[in-house]
């Protein structure tokens, strides 16, 4: 399977936080089993352009890990709400898809607390310029999505429907 660089980076954290990791011919196996196929020299370039870093785990073993990156940490409920509660001016439904707008050039600020919120229902966000577009699961659906910005943020703005 031919990747990029960063696809491959990023296979390697996964297997990295799924995997008790405790050398690099480990991780050269374990990728060959989902059809990876590197050296040992380039998973030693991977493992310190990732910051991967040998850990001591219980019962005296070393193992690989990845330091969390503070894109991947969990902003508090209070962060969300101001954020939500600032720069949401709109909010739009139209089935698993909740439009929120934002003053221009504000987006990318409501979707990066979305998305490091860890809001139920949410599977991802795009944001544009005044625009951040919410993709809710299906079995979550856009109307529960959208009630629940609307609660976090504790402003009502969208069309009541009959």
């Amino acid at each position: 399977m031919a990747l990029t660089r960063a696809q491959r980076h990023f296979k390697i954290a996964e297997v990295l936080t799924t995997n008790t990791v405790t050398n690099q011919a480990q991780l050269v196996e374990l990728l060959a089993k989902v059809g990876i196929i590197v050296t040992q020299t380039t998973i030693s370039r991977d493992l310190e352009d990732i910051g991967a870093i040998k850990v001591r785990l219980p019962g005296d073993i070393s193992a690989y890990a990845v330091p969390e990156y503070p894109v991947k940490q969990v902003v508090p409920v209070d962060h969300l709400k101001r954020v939500l509660g600032e720069w949401v001016i709109k909010i739009s439904v139209s089935q698993n898809l909740v439009v929120l707008l934002t003053p221009p050039g504000s987006a990318h600020v409501v979707a990066s607390a979305v998305d490091r919120s860890g809001l139920e229902g949410v599977v991802g966000t795009v944001a544009g310029d005044d625009t951040v577009l919410l993709i809710a699961s299906e079995e979550y659906g856009g109307h529960k999505l959208a009630k629940v910005i609307e609660e976090v943020s504790g402003i009502f703005l969208r069309k009541k429907e009959n």
